[in-house]
């Protein structure tokens, strides 16, 4: 939904129009306002409609000196269609916690960078990434992203799930750098758990969804991983929808064809080593396992994935090219 008001100031956290503080539990951003000088309003407009159908709101707001103070808290994320240096300075007195304010990304009028400034991990990053589609390089500097791996926070949205201890990050994600946190350890309950400090607690936001198991030969086509994944979910009461996030094999995790896929569904994309698929092997023998000492990936990684840990649907093959399994 998109608005030309830049004035509204009907807006309240009593409406329940806009979320009363950022995106503080790891989720993505949803409600977005794009500042911008009126000079720059038609590249503000290309942008809302190109990100249109990706974020619940995206309002246009002119820029004036308490643009920033008067929205504060209204939105998940500021664009700033401005220099970085005007963002920078009119909401430095502004920023209080990391995981209470809003995200900021700057970008400039020719869409040449796209720059989070602000909540990288909270929604900034992936409106960077967003603004990529239409040329913009994303230029993100939280650790994680720079060194091309998947923060925690990262890993909470593909698993459609939130941080609920976000202090602990700062340790979790040095162990993401180190390579030494490992997979996402999944615990069934009702059980207590003590944790530390270093140990970031994730929560689903759904448990009634459903976890695609994939795998696939080298270089399958974007085209038959969704092909496939529809084949096999017509097969079941789930629809794309329901999918909380596609999951498949470390060996698998560069494949362009999934990537590509995942993207263009909109899904998340979370990977298990050899061990935790080991422990969660599914019912149907695989060749993989005599040949290479991996199970068989789609019907492990829907087990490993998913809320109950079992499957609604055995693995299924589409075209010698990609293999399906969905667990619940």
């Amino acid at each position: 939904m998109s608005t030309d008001d830049a004035n509204d100031d009907s807006r309240s956290d009593a409406d329940g129009g806009h979320c009363s503080t950022a995106d503080s539990d790891g989720e993505v951003a949803t409600e977005i306002a794009i500042i911008a000088f009126e000079r720059k309003r038609g590249t503000a407009e290309e942008i809302t409609a190109e990100l249109d159908d990706r974020y619940e709101t995206i309002d246009i707001i002119e820029y004036h000196g308490d643009v920033f103070e008067e929205h504060w808290g209204e939105y998940d994320c500021f664009i700033g269609l401005m220099a970085s240096g005007i963002a920078m300075r009119k909401t430095a007195h502004l920023l209080e916690d990391k995981w209470e304010d809003p995200a900021i990304c700057v970008v400039d009028e020719e869409l040449t960078w796209a720059i989070p400034i602000t909540g990288g991990h909270h929604g900034a990053n992936q409106v960077a990434r967003d603004l990529a589609t239409m040329g913009a390089v994303p230029a993100m500097t939280t650790a994680s992203e720079a060194a091309g791996k998947q923060g925690v926070e990262s890993r909470a949205k593909a698993m459609d799930a939130h941080v609920v201890n976000g202090d602990s990050t700062v340790k979790t994600n040095l162990a993401v750098l180190d390579d030494t946190l490992g997979p996402v350890a999944r615990l069934d309950g009702p059980r207590a758990v003590l944790v530390g400090n270093d140990v970031t607690v994730l929560k689903r936001n759904s448990d009634d969804g459903c976890v695609i198991g994939t795998g696939s030969v080298s270089g399958a086509s974007t085209e038959s991983f969704i092909a496939a994944w529809e084949t096999a979910l017509d097969r079941t009461e789930y629809d794309v929808g329901a999918v909380e996030f596609v999951a498949t094999a470390t060996r698998k995790e560069d494949e362009e064809g999934l990537l590509a896929a995942v993207e263009e569904l909109d899904l998340g994309l979370v990977v298990f080593d050899r061990e935790t698929l080991l422990e969660h092997e599914g019912p149907t023998p695989s060749k993989s396992k005599e040949l290479i000492g991996w199970p068989g990936v789609s019907e492990a990684s829907a087990i490993a994935g998913s809320a109950e840990r079992e499957l609604v649907l055995e693995k299924i093959g589409y075209e010698n090219e990609v293999t399906v399994a969905i667990g619940r």
